[in-house]
């Protein structure tokens, strides 16, 4: 198999690597500044086990390729607010043998939210899940750190409709060969379901910073449980606390430090956009469909959108003015 890594930032980059370093063949896909210095000085990571370099073949869309292999396998590490574009792209992408990627090859959305996956099943006959636990970083083109240990991350996996099958297993011995564990799973979106509560924090730390506070740890419980309160609405299942935390124990750990996640990191390299619309949005969605009213998080998707639309740096927010606009928006709902 070869993996096509489409969207070479924090995740894919670290995935991409680390496939790398395990015998897997693996393409990057990136675009603009990322992708010059991926062509011309590789991917410089850095993991628990040191840093290196890594010259794979980089791509910015699947004319540079020419026909795909049928043995081809997509991952999709985008942003979600990114993932229409590329599955278009990719799935029109034509396969040796005849048919379309969309028709012919996997596509494995590891990605937060839960929206990619549905997005992709528009498109996509063969369509997988990944919830992600793989803390990293990535500020510098080029450059990306994913720091814990003594696995690199954890990737559940297993098709989004449901179930799991033959191929899933092969991707995750090529996981498990590379630094992760990846348990193949029947129920992927649940555990995915459950990821989303703790990304509904992302806007917090994108505003306000991402140095601990009591005030955002609560602000942090208020959105979880208009999150949990929307879950049950909708009668979504997710894992429970205790279980993920059974499957994190002791295997990715890391290093002390404050680190910065995904919605600030999208901030901090000025992407212009963020993720917010699929984390606390989703939220707001499910709320608005069963008569569940999720204010905090529909500030949290509104401050963080402001920041992204606006050019604002991180941070600049105090926790208390985000406090106090979900309070108002509380005390309207």
């Amino acid at each position: 198999m070869r993996y096509i890594i489409i969207g070479a930032g924090a995740i894919g980059a670290t995935i991409g690597g680390r496939l790398a370093e395990s015998g897997a063949e693996v393409v990057l896909v990136a675009r603009g500044a990322h992708a010059e210095a991926l062509k011309t000085d590789g991917l410089r990571l850095t993991t628990a086990d040191g840093a290196r370099v890594h010259r794979l073949p980089v791509v910015e869309g699947p004319p540079e390729l020419g026909e795909l292999r049928p043995d081809e396998v997509l991952l999709l590490t985008v942003k979600t607010q990114d993932a229409i574009a590329a599955l278009d792209a990719w799935g029109d992408a034509e396969v040796a043998g005849g048919g379309t990627a969309a028709q012919r090859l996997p596509v494995l959305c590891a990605q937060n939210g839960v929206e990619s996956e549905r997005l992709a099943l528009r498109r996509f006959a063969r369509v997988y899940g990944v919830c992600v636990w793989l803390p990293a970083t990535f500020l510098e083109p080029g450059v990306v750190s994913a720091l814990c240990a003594p696995l690199t991350g954890i990737l559940h996996l297993g098709l989004a409709a449901g179930g799991a099958d033959a191929r899933a297993g092969r991707i995750a011995a090529d996981l498990e060969k590379s630094g992760f564990e990846a348990p193949v799973v029947p129920d992927v979106m649940r555990w995915k379901y459950a990821k989303l509560l703790g990304n509904l924090g992302n806007a917090v730390q994108a505003t306000t910073g991402p140095e601990p506070h009591p005030a955002k740890a609560a602000l942090l419980l208020r959105a979880q449980r208009e999150g949990r309160a929307a879950l049950g609405a909708a009668g979504i299942a997710y894992a429970s606390d205790e279980e993920q935390a059974a499957a994190r124990d002791g295997k990715v750990e890391q290093p002390p430090g404050v680190r910065g996640g995904s919605s600030w990191q999208s901030l901090r390299r000025g992407t212009g956009s963020i993720e917010a619309d699929y984390l606390n949005g989703e939220i707001s969605l499910l709320g608005r469909l069963h008569g569940v009213a999720t204010p905090v998080n529909d500030t949290l998707r509104h401050a963080a959108n402001i920041f992204a639309r606006e050019g604002l740096p991180p941070g600049a927010m105090s926790v208390e003015d985000l406090t106090a606009l979900a309070d108002e928006a509380t005390a309207r709902a």
